[in-house]
């Protein structure tokens, strides 16, 4: 795979303390990324921001949608800042790339520049998802991955693949090892909603889930080893 985009959700980032930033898994999540950099990828990276604040909890709260995803959305701007310190912690240049506007944080979000990064080497995050409300970050992978022209979409969970029913509740839940996005649409799985699943079909991404829990499957699955679920065309 020459260019992968990894979606991380905001609570992976979380400390099992309830601290919003856990910083030994940020720097395990750093050394990652830069075994699967050293394999030849060209690693772009869009993170969530669930651990700090999500827009759709603050709606539930009263809050008006709009102001309530643009502050989820600054929330995955602090996420996105604290894993390009742990990356620069460990000598792997990256670029932060914010789909709002704080010059004085990060870029602004420009194709043609993150694909200049992407081929220099550097790892570049994503923040603030699209920049628009009532869009997840699920879909702002979605269409990040197809504006830089990835190769693979991976989604990283703590759960290590896709099932018929939730496996932390149902012991016999069935594992998919391969799925196509037709299916994914029919059964009604909830990998990634239904605009993001979209996205990814009618631009031919391949989307693999797996499980960022596990040490060593980012650099396994981009050497061909089976990991997670893999979701295709065909």
């Amino acid at each position: 795979m020459r260019r992968i985009l990894l979606k991380l959700s905001g609570e992976a980032l979380q400390g099992a303390d309830g601290d919003p930033l856990d910083s030994a898994f940020l720097k395990t999540l750093a050394l990652e990324i830069r075994a699967v950099r050293e394999l030849g990828a060209q690693v772009a990276v869009v993170v969530g921001g669930g651990n700090i604040f999500r827009g759709a909890t603050g709606a539930a709260l009263g809050m008006e949608r709009t102001s309530a995803d643009q502050m989820g959305m600054l929330a995955t701007v602090i996420n996105s800042l604290a894993l390009q310190a742990a990356l620069e912690g460990c000598d792997v240049p990256t670029r932060v790339q914010s789909a709002i506007a704080m010059t004085q944080v990060a870029e602004p979000f420009v194709q043609r520049e993150a694909v200049r990064h992407l081929e220099a080497g550097r790892v570049v995050i994503f923040a603030a998802g699209t920049g628009n409300p009532y869009f997840t970050t699920d879909t702002a992978a979605s269409l990040r991955a197809a504006e830089i022209h990835a190769d693979l979409l991976l989604k990283a969970t703590k759960v290590d693949g896709v099932y018929d029913s939730d496996p932390k509740k149902n012991p016999d839940a069935r594992k998919f090892t391969s799925l196509t996005y037709e299916e994914v649409l029919r059964r009604g799985l909830g990998v990634m909603d239904l605009t993001a699943i979209t996205l990814c079909r009618d631009n031919r991404i391949p989307l693999c889930v797996f499980s960022i829990l596990e040490r060593g499957a980012l650099e396994a699955i981009l050497m061909g080893e089976p990991r997670g679920t893999t979701i295709g065309m065909d």
